[in-house]
């Protein structure tokens, strides 16, 4: 399941995703009866971004994308319970550190709000967590599912 429509920026330590709450979008089957997304996806929307960083950090070494897995998060904060009807949510991720297996970063959602005074896009943070995450190796995975399975 995908969640980003659009990826903006990847940079060293950096990633930049944007996603319409909208019917005819990709979060389609989560909005609720307003057309509204409840906040609580945002901790996916974080992930998935973080997901297109290692992606492509992956690739520009020239290795096959790997599964990753959310540890958890920490600090998890939203300013609303859902994010409005026709709202532009851009997603920003930062690494704040990294070794062979685990990472976190530092995440922030922000929303639309319309136009300054200056006629330029104004924006506001909805959403902020710290999520750690950990990418294991093939036999890991391979143990990790075979016991979830019994």
């Amino acid at each position: 399941m995908v969640l980003l429509e659009e990826v903006l920026e990847v940079g060293e330590n950096t990633a930049c995703c944007r996603v319409r709450v909208s019917p005819e979008g990709v979060l389609a089957p989560f909005l609720d009866q307003q057309g509204q997304l409840p906040a609580w996806f945002a901790i996916e929307l974080m992930a998935q971004t973080v997901g297109v960083w290692s992606g492509w950090h992956g690739e520009q070494n020239g290795n096959k994308p790997r599964v990753g897995m959310l540890l958890g998060g920490r600090a998890m904060k939203c300013t609303m319970a859902t994010f409005p009807a026709g709202s532009l949510l851009t997603v920003n991720v930062t690494l704040l550190l990294q070794d062979e297996k685990l990472a976190s970063f530092e995440c922030e959602i922000s929303m639309n709000t319309g136009l300054d005074n200056a006629h330029r896009a104004a924006t506001q943070a909805v959403a902020q967590a710290r999520l750690n995450t950990y990418r294991p190796e093939t036999e890991e995975l391979k143990t990790l599912i075979k016991g979830a399975a019994l």
